[in-house]
């Protein structure tokens, strides 16, 4: 069983405070039916740790507490977040470029899927178009942006070892 000790602890709090700020830095196009979401590349860590998917979910709800939305979206969006780091997680495989691209469509589709229905919800707006305009933001911060930036930051061992799972226990 691993434990929460407090290099873990550190770097799960790091990573949720980035994804928050990150997020309230860009707010002007962060929320909405077009998201550009750019903290949204971070879901790609959930390919090399599950620790990041707390990360991950904790970021996404404090964030959506200050989305206009507020609780509707930080239970919306935090739902589509954790459903998308779970699996990245499950379908990632060590080492694999090629499987990071495919993962970075998990947050694509659970996010075109889950946040077009809230703004459904919310403010009738059409499901299917909603869900191309969510998705294409999504798909533009995480699967063209976000696998990019994770390409580069492969190549740099310090990185890897960093955001491993085997250095988590450390």
């Amino acid at each position: 069983m691993r434990i929460f000790n407090a290099r873990r602890i550190t770097k799960i709090s790091t990573v949720t405070a980035i994804y928050v700020v990150t997020t309230l830095l860009c707010s002007g196009i962060a929320y909405g039916q077009m998201q550009f979401r750019v903290s949204e590349m971070l879901m790609l860590l959930c390919f090399f740790n599950k620790d990041y998917i707390i990360s991950m979910t904790l970021g996404c709800f404090i964030a959506n507490l200050f989305s206009p939305l507020g609780l509707i979206d930080a239970g919306f969006g935090t739902a589509a977040t954790l459903i998308a780091a779970i699996l990245i997680y499950v379908f990632r495989k060590e080492n694999n470029t090629g499987r990071l691209i495919v993962c970075s469509l998990f947050p694509v589709i659970t996010n075109a899927l889950i946040v077009s229905a809230e703004l459904k919800v919310v403010f009738d707006l059409p499901y299917w178009a909603n869900a191309v305009w969510v998705g294409a933001g999504e798909f533009v911060c995480v699967s063209i942006l976000g696998t990019a930036v994770f390409r580069l930051l492969l190549m740099n061992k310090g990185f890897v070892k960093m955001v491993s799972a085997k250095s988590a226990v450390n």
